[in-house]
């Protein structure tokens, strides 16, 4: 296993995502509240007038984490009281212009693309892995597959019935406008994947 990792951490490097290796899921939770602590406020899409001349910054740092089970949800939501962020679970439409991170966790990875696949079916868990400013997602090292062939298995229980289920490949990225690559267009700036060793 410890090869499929290092394989895994070089192709998401290679597409921009940052890997950290981690033992357990209240590191990752202080990981993601250090780092929302720590970065520059959201600066809003939206400006509070016309004639506003400088960009505007959120007044609190935000996380969403939409499908943590209770238990998770409430030892996220110490770790980031504990540096004052705000986290929410639902009513991220309220947020669309100030989410400093959304916290998931990841169904499956692909060394193959340094992907990682996000089953998320329900709105809360799109939009906060869409709208946020960066995308902290946590990957179980079992879950980490050579390509999308031999996760054949699991792909096919992801995507039974109505499902939505996206491979995520490194921050957002365009080069439609002028052809100039542009992260962050479409959603995240970062994308930051924390191997979960399990």
């Amino acid at each position: 296993m410890s090869d499929m990792k290092e394989l895994f951490c070089e192709k998401a490097k290679l597409v921009a995502a940052k890997v950290t290796s981690i033992k357990s899921m209240d590191e990752a939770f202080a990981y993601a509240a250090n780092y929302v602590a720590e970065k520059n406020p959201c600066e809003l899409l939206i400006p509070s007038s016309p004639d506003a001349a400088q960009p505007e910054f959120a007044e609190e740092k935000i996380m969403a984490a939409p499908e943590l089970s209770d238990d998770q949800y409430a030892a996220l939501a110490k770790a980031c009281e504990a540096k004052g962020v705000k986290l929410i679970k639902s009513g991220m439409r309220n947020y669309m212009a100030g989410i400093d991170a959304g916290f998931t966790i990841a169904d499956a990875g692909f060394i193959e693309t340094g992907s990682i696949v996000q089953q998320s079916n329900g709105e809360e868990l799109r939009l906060a892995t869409m709208v946020s400013e960066v995308h902290i997602a946590v990957l179980p090292a079992s879950k980490i597959f050579e390509d999308s062939i031999a996760a054949e298995q699991l792909l096919l229980e992801l995507m039974s019935g109505v499902a939505y289920t996206a491979v995520i490949t490194g921050p957002s990225r365009t080069a439609d406008i002028e052809r100039t690559l542009a992260i962050g267009a479409h959603g995240p700036l970062e994308l930051h994947i924390l191997l979960l060793e399990d």
